[in-house]
């Protein structure tokens, strides 16, 4: 691309949105780098110049992920509290760090995902579709 910034975010050919969910990619060109740390987003992308300032992902990511996380975490807490009975000591040792990892493991892809599905679809704030 020529480097310039789109004057709306969105609309454009999309990267497909796993490849940039699990690799963190531009949704655009699926090359740039879409954080610049780890949850904050880039300015712009460094290949295609898609500027990522109308990005706005709320809490989204995080709802989805503590629904998901939640899910497995107690699932797999109440399975191991039938079957082996272990001390309250053992959950809190096994499912507490487990949860923080997962937690921090599948926000940064979730919100690349969110990200994707806006440019995708051309969602902003405050629109309607037509």
């Amino acid at each position: 691309m020529s480097g310039q910034a789109d004057p709306e975010f969105g609309g454009g050919p999309a990267a497909p949105v796993l490849a940039v969910a699990l690799g963190s990619r531009c949704p655009r060109c699926g090359k740039g780098k879409l954080f610049q740390g780890f949850l904050t987003l880039a300015p712009r992308c460094a290949e295609c110049g898609l500027d990522f300032s109308k990005v706005d992902t709320g809490d989204g990511p995080a709802v989805f992920v503590i629904m998901i996380v939640g899910f497995l975490i107690v699932g797999a807490a109440l399975i191991t509290e039938v079957i082996y009975e272990p001390p309250y000591w053992v959950h809190a040792v096994l499912w507490l760090p487990l949860t923080l990892i997962l937690c921090l493991g599948f926000l940064r892809p979730f919100k690349a995902a969110l990200v994707a599905l806006q440019y995708k679809h051309k969602a902003a704030q405050g629109t309607v579709a037509d």
